[in-house]
């Protein structure tokens, strides 16, 4: 699965959370299980957390930082190679 196609899946579910509370409440109690029944291939042994922003609370994900990555790749995303999304995936 490429990152275009989870961006999609991703999209989907999300868009489903913002209109069925049942699903959203399933979602943030066990985001594998949802994610993964939604079509997301799911590492193993990946722990996933869903969190809902609010108009007063906002959340900014600090990945972990790629170990293989060189100086100047990581120069690279830092100046924007890497976009805002729901699955920013570094293409270097």
């Amino acid at each position: 699965m490429n990152a275009e196609e989870n961006l999609k899946i991703t999209g989907r579910v999300i868009a489903k959370a913002w209109a069925d509370e049942g699903f959203k409440a399933k979602l943030l109690a066990d985001p594998a299980a949802i994610l993964k029944a939604e079509g997301l291939a799911l590492p193993a042994g990946v722990t996933f957390k869903v969190v809902e922003d609010s108009a007063t609370v906002q959340t900014l994900v600090l990945p972990a930082r790629p170990t293989d990555l060189s100086d100047e790749d990581l120069d690279r995303a830092a100046g924007g190679a890497c976009r805002w999304s729901v699955i920013c995936e570094l293409s270097l």
